[in-house]
């Protein structure tokens, strides 16, 4: 990690990798926390593999759906490891993200109360990431990574 370039959260969620994982894996749960509530998100396309895309939309009235997320997944280990990029599109084009290119890595791991959490989110230079924490990378992040963990710890509940 370089603290020059990279924004990092960590957490502890309680359940299980394979629920985590679930949770990062399958549309219907995806779509429950991947946008900050009450934003709504509707998953295009989530091909959870190297090379898969990543396309989502959102949604503040519930009705009118806009573009959010257009990206491609670079490496996939199963209950391990998720890499993606929004400078690559979902057709593998280049892209200029507004408002900014990001690679972004979540690590899941053991841990004695469940899986423990980490993103490493990755910017080409130092004015990126400064952006990116100016813009409320904390607090977005933050909110979604709760909300991944309601979902995931609802269903170790069931």
């Amino acid at each position: 990690m370089n603290p020059e370039l990279d924004l990092v959260l960590e957490r502890v969620i309680r359940a299980p990798r394979a629920t985590v994982w679930s949770a990062w894996t399958e549309a219907s749960k995806f779509e429950q926390w991947w946008v900050p509530a009450p934003a709504l998100c509707r998953v295009e396309r989530l091909e959870v593999r190297s090379g898969g895309a990543l396309v989502t939309r959102m949604s503040e009235d519930g009705v009118d759906f806009v573009p959010h997320l257009d990206a491609t997944f670079l490496v996939v280990e199963e209950l391990e490891q998720i890499v993606f990029t929004n400078a690559i599109d979902s057709d593998w084009r280049p892209t200029r993200p507004e408002p900014i290119a990001m690679t972004a890595e979540i690590v899941l791991a053991d841990h004695p109360d469940g899986t423990g959490y980490r993103i490493v989110v990755r910017h080409a230079d130092p004015a990126s990431r400064a952006l990116h924490a100016e813009l409320g990378f904390a607090d977005g992040w933050g909110s979604v990574t709760e909300q991944l963990a309601r979902v995931a710890e609802a269903g170790e509940a069931r």
